[in-house]
């Protein structure tokens, strides 16, 4: 990769983090906090406050993406961020179970996960857009096993409200990070998105395939966690100590998954490993399915849970982004990212409601259902082309007097021209040919107007 690749990697790998860990510090507590607060003994009321915010998501994913295309993506940051930070600040106050609902569905409405991953996307090339993805999933992941050890800690020395404002910091420290580290973007025409580009970036067929997949994960991950915790304390594992099986796995998950995404990456061959990933979820929820044993093989069938779906964390967004027309990138990014929240809150909904009716063992079976039906869709899916490596980019001046209506289809159109973007502002074209075989006589007379 580059420097300016992994500049952009690591910034926005570090945007995730920060915002990332904010929610994360929320999740281990709320549930203990909640009894103080007026309402707070109503369960139905504290499982809402914890997956409003998924649902909130849903619903602003690819309002927030289709924002990206139109304006540019770092300015729709901004507005998420803010929006982020004002529900962390509502909650320093909250003294009422509604007033927690409040916050976090304003938290979850800023949805800035589908243009963070747009952005990412924009400033990578095709073959090192997994390892930026596994970078930012790594730092999720990472965040997770963090706020698992720090917030009790946390929640004894400054309380619920402390947890809220410091969300609203990290958050404020995520927009710094934005300004100042994460390089500016090609920017995109400032034209209203192609219809034909959002219907394919809604309606393609290995799109709709990756969607279903990040769609059964979450609902996969949050029925699991529905289960799981009660099933360590069985096995002999207290509460508090759970982050001491969460941490090894999620860890040692990252270590196992680098070397299946390298061979992704360097290879050019994302379909074994997304298949292998995806099977080997299946076996591990076809193990807990019947699983009677002790503590160390439950803390391995969550290690090998983990390898599989961190791998397929930083597959499938790059696997979208890759699939997606450029034009409407953002459009398919918030289609995925609202796909993966709705998995979120029907995981968490229809988890509780299998283990309450049928027990623990019918929520890893119908698991393994699921990724059976996904396994058998990945099998079937067509890997995205290989991408050139030696590309040239160009960045050319319009002439006064050049019509941009239509410019960039007709400059797409030369031959050896691989993308085509018209700054209509600044009145520029930015260009990926291929060296020696593109039209560049062609080019010239398109953008300076000559017959």
């Amino acid at each position: 990769m580059s420097a300016a690749e992994l500049r952009a990697g690591a910034s926005l790998a570090g945007v995730f983090g920060l915002r990332m860990l904010g929610l994360f510090l929320i999740l281990p507590v709320l549930a203990v906090h909640a009894p103080k607060l007026a309402g707070g003994a109503n369960l139905s009321l504290v499982g809402t406050a914890l997956g409003i915010y998924g649902l909130a998501q849903g619903c602003l994913q690819i309002p927030f993406g289709m924002a990206s295309d139109r304006w540019g993506r770092k300015p729709v940051l901004y507005v998420g961020l803010v929006i982020f930070a004002l529900g962390s600040f509502l909650g320093v106050g909250a003294s009422d179970i509604w007033t927690v609902i409040a916050a976090r569905t304003l938290q979850g409405a800023g949805a800035i996960s589908s243009v963070a991953m747009a952005l990412a996307a924009d400033l990578t090339r095709d073959q090192h857009r997994t390892k930026i993805m596994a970078m930012i999933g790594s730092s999720i992941g990472l965040m997770f096993a963090v706020s698992l050890i720090g917030a009790p800690v946390l929640y004894r020395w400054i309380g619920m409200s402390g947890l809220f404002a410091l969300t609203g910091c990290l958050c404020l420290a995520a927009i710094a990070v934005v300004k100042f580290l994460v390089p500016d973007p090609l920017a995109l025409a400032h034209s209203r998105t192609e219809s034909g580009a959002t219907r394919e970036s809604v309606l393609h067929p290995e799109l709709l395939r990756l969607n279903l997949g990040i769609f059964i994960l979450h609902i996969v991950l949050y029925g699991m966690f529905v289960v799981v915790p009660p099933m360590l304390v069985t096995a002999g594992l207290a509460v508090e100590e759970h982050w001491k099986l969460y941490l090894p796995a999620v860890l040692g998950s990252f270590i196992l998954m680098v070397p299946l995404i390298l061979y992704a990456d360097r290879r050019n061959r994302p379909k074994p490993v997304f298949v292998g990933a995806v099977a080997l979820l299946c076996a591990v929820e076809g193990i807990l399915g019947g699983w009677n044993g002790g503590l160390m093989s439950l803390a391995l069938l969550m290690l090998a849970f983990f390898v599989g779906f961190n791998a397929l964390e930083a597959l499938l967004p790059s696997l979208v982004s890759r699939i997606a027309p450029a034009q409407g990138r953002g459009v398919a990014i918030g289609v995925y990212n609202t796909t993966q929240t709705l998995g979120v809150f029907f995981g968490g909904v229809l988890g509780g409601w299998v283990a309450g009716r049928y027990g623990a063992h019918a929520v890893f079976l119908a698991s393994a259902v699921l990724c059976t039906l996904w396994l058998v869709a990945a099998i079937a899916m067509r890997p995205p082309a290989q991408p050139v490596n030696d590309l040239s980019s160009l960045t050319l001046s319009i002439a006064t007097g050049v019509n941009l209506e239509g410019l960039r289809e007709a400059l797409t159109a030369v031959r050896g021209v691989r993308e085509a973007e018209v700054l209509a502002y600044e009145r520029i074209a930015r260009l990926k040919v291929v060296p020696g075989q593109w039209d560049e006589s062609r080019v010239r007379k398109l953008v300076t107007g000559e017959v």
